[in-house]
């Protein structure tokens, strides 16, 4: 690769000689304004140096950085309340707020979350890592404010992106109406991971080249002017290079919803943003503020693409070079299954709600442009647009992560399920998914989709078992759950279509004295366990729901013990599922139940948190010993 420039002097050997004064919200306070500028830029270099070793949330936290600063700045973290939309942007908060000499440990097991954790510091307001939660825990915490008497000042930071989310809007309306003093901080980088969509992302584009009016007016410039007539004057400067407005007459939403809006303003110059916040924290009632920044800030490898940089593998920092990964990843093997299937069956059209990229659909939405629907952070959203299609005849396809399908669990069940639509889930991310930690592991699905009337689930073992199953679920009626992991699989050659029958097993290894049953990630695990144990079945139970019966009732009927395998919580899934249907049959054969613990699981790597709830290999061949198997300690 060609070795990009930086737009700004960031390399890991730059100096941090104000960072290095700053541990605390009070220590940056001592800094005098006009030294904002560059402390911002010794973040954004520390922030590259920490992002480099890979996985980490780079391109957003760059863009956010002198915003964070004048928060800080002006506000008094702890007593005053920064909220973070989604967290990962906060970076620059955690290196303020006395965690810098921790930002090596991020996403690592026993380090810093990746998000914002209310465990981890008094200065993280709110444990978050879905989006567009934060306006109405910002809601929550000024109505507790004012019932407790209290007079500390909330702010929300909330992107573009998460403010497509419906939550946010509904919370939006709601403060309006309750008029509460509090700030929100509108951080409008056109994207949220992919880029935005919908017709409030054009309106905020459209603002951007909208002609001003020169004058704000009614009621808001006068509730401005009360506090401030300079901040008033400053913000009817509509021909200057950062435009201003404060127009609740004009075509605007939020004025529409009753909060005051100001904006659009640069939201990398510091000293101005400082000299706007100390004024906006004190107006009665809620206060917008639109700020413009640039994702991948200071970077041009990453403004360039900041969709790439959202959370890159390693690279080195100085150049932005990287070695491109050659893996194969489930997310990668649907996208090609389900582009070619879409080839074959006119009916496909593919939902996602604001992960095209993470969800393999770059090719997809590129082939099929008019059978794709991106619907932003709205997950309710795609699941019942997906079933009015399927009402009129359509085959679509939820392209969803493990954990964002729980925001839509209603949907699946009142609109999908009631009526036996022929809506199919993609699941991705199901499982365990390590460095994201508890707000993203994947470990309920199996749970509360099978709780669901007329939902089958399936564990595909590999991407030409995925195949079967999409073409399987896509020909049949009814609604299909298909649910894999994070990680890497085989490539399967193009035209790869085995023909599957939903709610059959497979038996991979011969073995009646114990029988371990498994599907997906834990498949892999049960087969490691018993490579050297000629006496232990091991079966290919990738159907969750329904489940082999007749094959179960035979492993049962001829085994000592059975074990259950799986990388969803313990707490009705699989295991749960086994054990209802013997005792259905009247079968007594003894079961261990392995799965993820009745805890949420911190972030570490996949095989650490495996190890640890005790479903990997080792673990398997632990129980196996405890059940009288001949079996050494170690795999």
């Amino acid at each position: 690769m060609s070795e990009p420039t930086t737009t700004s002097s960031l390399s890991p050997a730059s100096r941090t000689p104000l960072l290095d004064r700053v541990n605390s919200p009070e220590d940056l306070k001592t800094l005098a304004r006009d030294q904002l500028t560059l402390l911002a830029e010794e973040l954004r270099g520390e922030i590259v140096r920490v992002c480099s070793v890979g996985g980490l949330h780079l391109a957003s936290s760059l863009g956010a950085t002198d915003l964070i600063v004048a928060l800080h700045y002006v506000l008094n973290s702890p007593r005053d309340r920064i909220l973070f939309d989604v967290g990962h942007q906060a970076y620059a908060h955690k290196m303020l707020t006395g965690r810098r000499s921790r930002m090596s440990s991020v996403k690592k097991e026993g380090g810093l979350s990746g998000f914002t954790k209310v465990s981890e510091s008094e200065h993280d307001a709110i444990t978050v890592g879905h989006a567009s939660t934060s306006l109405a825990n910002a809601l929550g915490m000024a109505l507790a404010r004012d019932s407790l008497g209290q007079d500390h000042k909330v702010a929300a930071v909330i992107g573009d992106g998460s403010l497509t989310g419906g939550m946010a809007l509904a919370a939006l309306n709601t403060i309006g109406d309750m008029g509460r003093k509090m700030l929100i901080v509108l951080n409008d980088n056109e994207m949220s991971i992919s880029e935005n969509v919908g017709a409030l992302n054009k309106f905020m584009r459209g603002l951007q080249v909208q002609k001003w009016f020169q004058e704000g007016e009614g009621a808001g410039k006068k509730a401005v002017q009360a506090v401030s007539k300079p901040l008033a004057d400053f913000m009817s400067r509509a021909k200057s290079s950062t435009r201003h407005f404060f127009d609740p007459a004009s075509v605007n939403p939020f004025a529409a919803m009753g909060v005051r809006y100001v904006g659009p303003v640069d939201g990398h110059n510091v000293q101005e943003l400082v000299w706007l916040i100390e004024r906006l924290v004190d107006l009665d009632g809620p206060t917008i503020l639109h700020v413009v920044t640039k994702k991948g800030k200071g970077l041009s490898y990453a403004e360039a693409d900041p969709i790439y940089w959202h959370g890159p593998g390693k690279f080195d920092p100085a150049t932005g070079e990287f070695k491109p990964s050659d893996a194969y990843s489930w997310s990668a093997a649907f996208g090609d299954a389900v582009t070619e299937l879409a080839r074959q069956d006119p009916r496909t059209f593919v939902i996602t709600p604001a992960m095209r990229e993470g969800s393999g659909l770059v090719k997809y939405s590129q082939v099929h442009p008019h059978r794709y629907l991106d619907v932003g952070i709205a997950e309710d959203v795609a699941v019942t647009t997906a079933a009015g299609m399927a009402l009129q005849g359509m085959r679509p396809i939820v392209a969803i992560y493990s954990t964002f399908l729980q925001r839509a669990y209603d949907q699946v069940l009142h609109d999908v399920a009631i009526e036996n639509l022929n809506v199919t889930f993609a699941i991705d991310r199901g499982g365990i998914v390590g460095a994201d930690g508890a707000t993203h592991n994947g470990v309920f699905d199996l749970s509360y989709l099978r709780s669901i009337p007329n939902v089958r689930v399936g564990l595909p073992k590999d991407a030409a078992e995925l195949r079967g199953m999409l073409r399987a679920a896509q020909e049949s009626p009814g609604p299909f759950a298909l649910r894999y992991p994070r990680g890497n699989t085989e490539r399967v050659p193009e035209g790869t279509w085995p023909d599957l029958r939903w709610g059959t097993w497979e038996r991979l290894r011969e073995g009646d004295d114990v029988v371990i049953l498994a599907g997906g990630k834990a498949l892999e695990y049960a087969l490691r366990a018993s490579a050297d144990l000629p006496g232990v079945g091991v079966v290919n139970a990738r159907f969750v729901k329904p489940l082999d019966e007749a094959l179960l009732r035979e492993v049962a009927s001829r085994a000592r013990a059975l074990i259950t395998v799986e990388d969803n919580t313990v707490v009705g899934g699989f295991g749960s599922a086994v054990l209802e249907a013997l005792s259905a049959m009247g079968l007594r054969t003894p079961v261990r139940v392995l799965g993820i613990p009745d805890e949420f699981q911190d972030h570490a790597t996949v095989e650490s948190v495996h190890a640890r709830a005790g479903i990997d290999a080792q673990a398997i061949r632990t129980v196996l010993a405890e059940l009288g198997v001949n079996v050494p300690i170690e795999v």
